[in-house]
């Protein structure tokens, strides 16, 4: 009977630790994360849809914008998952690098920025956890995160380009390389 007290005990404790979990986020990392969207939404209302639109087929052009610059704006503006919607402005060739580059974005932008993965908190926040019983500044960390993550997510894209190069070339597949001129 012991041992079925203690695993009873044991298993009640999980959840209470989730739930002590929870009502600490309620009063912390969701009301940021809740105005940060605001503001976003704000941003993006303010400049308009069409300029955000046209900021996209812009930056499409060049691979540095097409997997630095543009994933960085989508998640910080759009945030995880609509992010990837910027894709459709983006040639056919384009879209599987930008896929990868944008994907890999909203997990290392996460520490400064929680609006853009909201979902995944959890992942930077056992890291900060574990950085703070060191003394250590997690937003140290986060920038440094950051920084590394939009050179890492540009050569990511930038492969992922002779990639589908190489597949469309096995294939027998040809995927245009030009941006259509009608927004969608």
């Amino acid at each position: 009977m012991k041992y079925i007290t203690g695993f009873a005990e044991g298993f009640m404790n999980l959840f209470q630790t989730g739930a002590d979990s929870f009502i600490d986020w309620m009063g912390s990392i969701v009301p940021l994360v809740l105005m940060l969207l605001v503001a976003m939404n704000t941003i993006i209302a303010m400049l308009g849809e069409e300029r955000v639109t046209k900021l996209a087929k812009i930056s499409s052009k060049n691979v540095v914008t097409r997997y630095m610059v543009l994933p960085f704006i989508s998640a910080f503006m759009l945030g995880n998952p609509m992010s990837f919607t910027m894709a459709r402005f983006l040639p056919e060739f384009y879209k599987p690098s930008y896929y990868a580059s944008q994907a890999q974005f909203c997990h290392t932008s996460n520490g400064v920025f929680p609006h853009i993965n909201p979902g995944e908190l959890f992942v930077w926040m056992g890291i900060a956890q574990g950085i703070e019983k060191l003394g250590l500044n997690t937003m140290d960390l986060a920038v440094r995160y950051l920084l590394v993550g939009l050179v890492r997510n540009f050569i990511g894209g930038w492969i992922t380009d002779y990639t589908t190069a190489f597949v469309c070339k096995q294939q027998g597949i040809t995927l245009s390389k030009k941006a259509s001129s009608v927004v969608e």
